[in-house]
């Protein structure tokens, strides 16, 4: 494997970390089934407890999984898999380089 896809699986790691658990999953598939949310309504539609699933958005938009707006008091989340989905295009096509898969 080369040091190209290392790196790529470097980038990949905080994208792997929210894919990793099935609370944040649920949380991105709500997000990009209903557009902008704020955490009352993710919280409305899930078994998570506010503070759980702030915590959980957190690490989400650290990864740059989901992205924030703010409209007065509220803040209103996004799913935002465009650069995730680049990150795993270019870690395929690295696979690909490397024989490590084949196309």
């Amino acid at each position: 494997m080369s040091q190209k896809t290392i790196e790529i699986l470097r980038e990949c790691i905080p994208t792997f970390n929210v894919l990793s658990d099935e609370n944040r999953l649920m949380i991105l598939h709500i997000l990009f089934e209903n557009g902008n949310l704020n955490v009352s309504d993710i919280t409305e539609r899930l078994h998570l407890s506010r503070p759980a699933v702030s915590h959980h958005l957190k690490i989400m938009l650290d990864a740059g999984l989901v992205s924030v707006i703010q409209q007065g008091k509220e803040r209103y989340y996004t799913a935002t898999l465009q650069q995730a989905g680049e990150r795993f295009c270019r870690l395929m096509a690295s696979f690909i380089e490397d024989g490590c898969i084949k196309p």
